[in-house]
C-alpha cells in the first residue's frame, strides 16, 4: 500500500477522485492500492521550553541562553489533531512507500517533515508530488512525474532553519528583555521578522511625528489653456517669485522649444502573492491577510494556480497551455480575450525559466468560477486580467515637452498623449502619469499669459498602509519602485509571501501598532519596545534580518550550510543574552533626539544621552516644571513626546498652569501644553452635548468637558476613529453592515446620535 498525506481534507479529496480512491473511512480515503489522508496544516510543532528544562517553566534571565540541541516534537493540542495523528500514522507504518502532497512550498515540507519525523518513518521510502495548481489535469501530471523526496532536503533544511531560528531568537530576546526591563507591564514579544517590520513602522510614524512643514512658493503661468510651470522648481522664499512675477505680468510668452519622446509601455508583471495583497490593499482597501484566504479558497477550488509563491514569471513549459486557458476563459470574458494578439507570442519579459522559483506567478487555470462572493470575485477578476493582458500589444505613448519663456525667464509644460491604448484597454482608469493633453505648439510662437504665484507647505511621508508595508518588507524597507529592480530585491526581504500578512496581524494583536482608517499607526507599547533595542541593531535591521532570509533561499537551493547557519543564530542568541545581563542598563530608557543612542540615568538624579563622551549635548535635570521625572517619565517623553497624565505645572516662579510636559523630539527641547493645546490635537471631534473635545480612551471616544460617551464597540460593530468622527459631525451614517445581534445573527444598520445617545436605525 501507497500513502498519501495531504495538507487538508479537501485536497486529501481532490488527489483520492483523480487516482481512484473512492472507499472512504475516518481519516483518510482509500482504494486502488492507496490511501489518501490528511493535516490539519502544522499537527506537529516543537515542544515548550520546559519540557527540555523544567527550570524554563519560571522566566528568568539564569538559564538563559537557551538552545536545544536537538529539538523536540510533539503532537498539537488542537482539537481534533491527536486523533487524526494517530490515523495517520498508523498509515504511515504500514505503507510500504509515502508520498508528501502537502502544499509545495517551504510550510508546507516543514509540516510533512514533522509528522514523518514524529511518526518514526524516516527510513521508508518516500516521494513528492509538486504541483502549481488542483485541477484534475494538474493532479495526473504530478503524478507522472514523482520525485525522491530526497530531492526537497535543501527545503526541508531551510524550513527547519526558518523554524528552529525563530524559536530560539523569540525564546532568549523576548524572556530576556521582559524579565529586565518589562518592569510589570507584561511580556515584551520579540521576533526575528516581527522586530524590524515594527522598527519600520515605528520610524515612519516619528518621521512623521517630527516633520516641520516648510512654506514654499510655485510661479505658474497659462498659455493657450496649458499650465507651464517655472523651472526653478519651488521657491523657499516668496520674495524672488513676486519679483518674476511682476516681470512677466502683462508681457508676451514665447515658445522656445517642443520634445516628443515616444513611450511603448509593456503590459505589468505577473502577479506574486505579495504584489496581489498590495494592488488589492490599494484598490479596493482588503486586508492582506484577507485577500491570502481568498486566494487560498480559489486555488483549492481549482480557479487559479498555487497562490504562496514569490515568482511574477512563468516558465517555458506553460505556454502552449495559454491558448487553450485563454479559450475557456473566453466563456466569461469574450471581450477582453477578443483583444489578444494572435497567434501569442512567448514573451521573455513573462516566461522566464531563471525567474521561476519552486511556484510560477498566480494565473487563472481556465476552470470558469460560479457563485463567488464579493471578494472572491474581486481577486479572481484582478488575477485574470493581469493574466490576459501579457497577451495584449503595448502601449504606445507620446510624451510631450513643451519649453517657454518670458523676459527670458524659462517655463516648462508636459502632457501625454496615448497613440494606442493596447493592455491599457483592459483597465477603465487614467493613468496618474498621463497629464494634461497638449495642443500642438509652434516654434517662436507669441501670445498672452496668465502668470499666477501660488503657495503650499511640504508634506511629511505618509503613514503606512497593509500595501505600502508589504513592498516594504518585501524590498526590506528600501524604497523602490521600479518593477523588475523591486522583483531582483525579493531575496532579502523581510519574512516570506505567505508570512508577510500575518507578521503585521500579530503586532496588531500585541498592542504594537493599530489600525486607523486603512493606515498603520504605532501604540506607545510598541515604540517603548524599539527603544528598549536601541543597542541591538541586529533585531531591528530590516537590512540584517533581511539577508538572512536571503540565507535561507540559499540553503533551498543548496548554496549555505544549514549547520552554518543556525551556529550563526546561536552565537547571536548568545551575544544578545550577555549583553543584556552583563549591562546594568544596557538599552537605556530610549533612544536620544539629537544622535539615536541610549538616554541613560545621571549619577545625580539627571538624564541624559550616553553618548556625551562623543559630544552629544542632550540632558536634562530629573525635575522640570515642578515635576520629579522617574524613568518611565522619561521613557514616556521619548516614545510619545509627551507625558500622558495633565499635571499642576509651574512655569517661573509665579505663574502655574494645568498642562502637560512634551518632548521635542527633533530639538530635544522640554516644554509645557495646555489641556485644550492637547486636545485639539488628539480630538475625533466636537461634543454634541457641551461642544468640548471627544477624546479616544481604551474602551470609548469620551468628551473632556462632560459624560458624553460614544462606545468603541457598538452591537459587536468596532467602531473606529475615523468613523466616530463621521458619527460626531454627520450625526449619522450610511447603512453598515457588520454589526450582531445577542444570538449571534448578523445585520446591517445606520448609527444615528441623538441628543448625546446613539441608536440603531434599521
Amino acid at each position: 500500500m501507497r500513502v498519501i498525506l495531504a495538507e487538508k481534507p479537501s485536497v486529501a479529496r481532490d488527489i483520492a477522485r483523480c487516482i481512484g480512491a473512492t472507499i472512504k473511512h475516518k481519516g483518510y480515503i482509500d482504494g486502488n492500492g492507496w490511501a489518501v489522508t490528511w493535516a490539519f496544516g502544522h499537527l506537529v510543532e516543537l515542544v515548550e521550553p520546559d519540557k527540555y528544562d523544567p527550570a524554563l517553566k519560571n522566566w528568568s534571565l539564569a538559564p538563559l541562553p537557551f538552545i536545544p540541541n536537538p529539538f523536540k516534537l510533539r503532537v498539537s493540542r488542537r482539537k481534533g489533531v491527536s486523533e487524526q495523528f494517530k490515523i495517520i500514522q498508523n498509515l504511515f507504518k504500514k505503507a510500504d512507500s509515502i508520498v508528501c502532497a502537502t502544499d509545495a512550498g517551504r510550510e508546507g515540507e516543514l509540516i510533512f517533515r514533522y509528522i514523518q519525523e514524529k511518526t518514526g518513518v524516516l527510513g521508508k521510502p518516500a516521494q513528492r508530488l509538486w504541483i502549481n495548481s488542483l485541477t484534475d489535469s494538474a493532479i495526473k501530471s504530478g503524478f507522472g512525474k514523482l520525485q525522491p523526496l530526497s530531492a526537497y532536503d535543501n527545503l526541508a533544511a531551510a524550513a527547519k532553519c526558518r523554524s528552529e531560528a525563530d524559536w530560539i531568537i523569540g525564546l532568549n530576546s523576548t524572556r530576556a528583555y521582559t524579565v529586565r526591563f518589562s518592569h510589570g507591564q507584561g511580556v515584551l514579544s520579540i521576533g526575528r521578522v516581527q522586530t524590524p517590520v515594527l522598527a519600520m513602522i515605528v520610524k515612519r510614524e516619528r518621521e512623521i511625528r517630527d516633520f516641520k512643514p516648510e512654506p514654499f512658493w510655485e510661479l505658474k503661468t497659462k498659455y493657450r489653456d496649458v499650465i507651464f510651470k517655472h523651472q526653478h522648481g519651488k521657491f523657499k522664499k516668496p520674495e524672488e517669485p513676486q519679483q518674476i512675477l511682476q516681470q512677466i505680468t502683462n508681457q508676451p510668452f514665447t515658445i522656445t522649444d517642443c520634445k516628443d519622446k515616444s513611450i511603448s509601455q509593456p503590459p505589468p508583471l505577473l502577479f506574486d502573492l505579495t504584489e496581489l495583497q498590495r494592488t488589492m490593499n490599494r484598490m479596493t482597501g482588503m486586508p492582506a491577510g484577507k485577500t491570502l484566504l481568498v486566494a487560498q479558497s480559489l486555488y483549492e477550488k481549482k480557479y487559479i494556480s498555487y497562490p504562496r509563491t514569490d515568482s511574477k514569471y512563468l516558465s517555458d513549459d506553460i505556454f502552449p497551455q495559454c491558448q487553450s486557458t485563454l479559450t475557456k476563459l473566453g466563456k466569461k470574458y469574450s471581450s477582453e480575450v477578443n483583444g489578444v494578439i494572435s497567434p501569442l507570442k512567448r514573451s521573455k519579459r513573462f516566461f522566464n525559466n531563471g525567474k521561476v522559483s519552486d511556484h510560477h506567478a498566480i494565473i487563472p487555470t481556465g476552470v470558469i468560477p460560479s457563485n463567488l462572493d464579493r471578494d472572491a470575485a474581486k481577486v479572481y477578476d484582478i488575477i485574470t486580467k493581469r493574466f490576459i493582458a501579457i497577451f495584449y500589444p503595448n502601449c504606445d505613448k507620446s510624451q510631450t515637452e513643451v519649453f517657454g519663456e518670458s523676459v527670458a525667464e524659462p517655463f516648462k509644460a508636459t502632457g501625454t498623449r496615448v497613440l494606442s491604448p493596447g493592455w491599457t484597454d483592459l483597465y477603465s482608469t487614467k493613468s496618474k502619469d498621463d497629464g494634461q493633453i497638449l495642443p500642438a505648439f509652434t516654434l517662436r510662437e507669441k501670445g498672452h499669459h496668465l502668470p499666477v504665484l501660488t503657495d503650499g507647505m511640504t508634506k511629511p511621508p505618509s503613514y503606512y498602509t497593509e500595501g505600502t508595508l508589504l513592498g516594504a518588507m518585501e524590498s526590506a524597507g528600501r524604497q523602490i519602485d521600479d518593477e523588475e529592480l523591486k522583483d531582483a530585491m525579493k531575496e532579502k526581504g523581510l519574512g516570506t509571501p505567505a508570512t508577510r500578512a500575518a507578521i503585521i496581524e500579530t503586532l496588531v494583536k500585541r498592542d504594537y501598532i493599530y489600525k486607523k482608517a486603512k493606515f498603520l499607526r504605532t501604540q506607545s507599547k510598541g515604540e517603548k519596545l524599539i527603544d528598549l533595542l536601541a543597542g541591538q541593531h541586529t533585531l531591528t535591521s530590516p537590512e540584517l534580518t533581511g539577508d538572512w532570509e536571503h540565507k535561507l533561499k540559499m540553503i533551498e537551493k543548496g548554496q549555505y550550510d544549514s549547520n552554518t547557519f543556525m551556529n550563526e543564530v546561536s552565537s547571536f542568541a548568545e551575544a544578545l543574552i550577555s549583553q543584556v545581563k552583563g549591562n546594568a542598563s544596557p538599552i537605556g530608557l530610549g533612544q536620544c533626539p539629537l544622535c539615536g543612542k541610549s538616554v541613560i540615568t545621571g549619577k545625580k538624579g539627571g538624564y541624559g544621552c550616553s553618548g556625551w563622551r562623543e559630544g552629544c549635548m542632550f540632558r536634562f535635570f530629573g525635575e522640570q516644571f515642578g515635576v520629579k521625572l522617574t524613568e518611565d517619565h522619561v521613557s514616556q517623553l521619548l516614545s510619545r513626546g509627551h507625558l500622558s497624565r495633565i499635571r499642576k505645572l509651574k512655569i517661573d516662579d509665579e505663574t502655574e498652569i494645568q498642562g502637560y510636559i512634551t518632548l521635542d523630539l527633533k530639538t530635544g527641547q522640554l516644554s509645557v501644553i495646555t489641556k485644550s493645546e492637547k486636545e485639539d490635537r488628539e480630538s475625533v471631534g466636537s461634543c454634541p452635548i457641551c461642544t468640548g473635545s471627544v477624546l479616544e480612551q481604551y474602551k470609548s471616544y469620551s468628551c473632556s468637558s462632560c459624560d458624553f460617551v460614544l462606545w468603541k464597540t457598538i452591537a459587536g460593530k468596532k467602531v473606529s476613529p475615523a468613523l466616530a468622527g463621521v458619527i460626531l459631525s454627520r450625526k449619522r451614517t450610511l447603512k453598515l453592515p457588520g454589526f450582531r445581534s445577542k444570538r449571534g445573527k448578523r445585520f446591517s444598520a445606520t448609527i444615528v446620535l441623538k441628543d448625546g445617545k446613539t441608536e440603531l436605525e434599521f
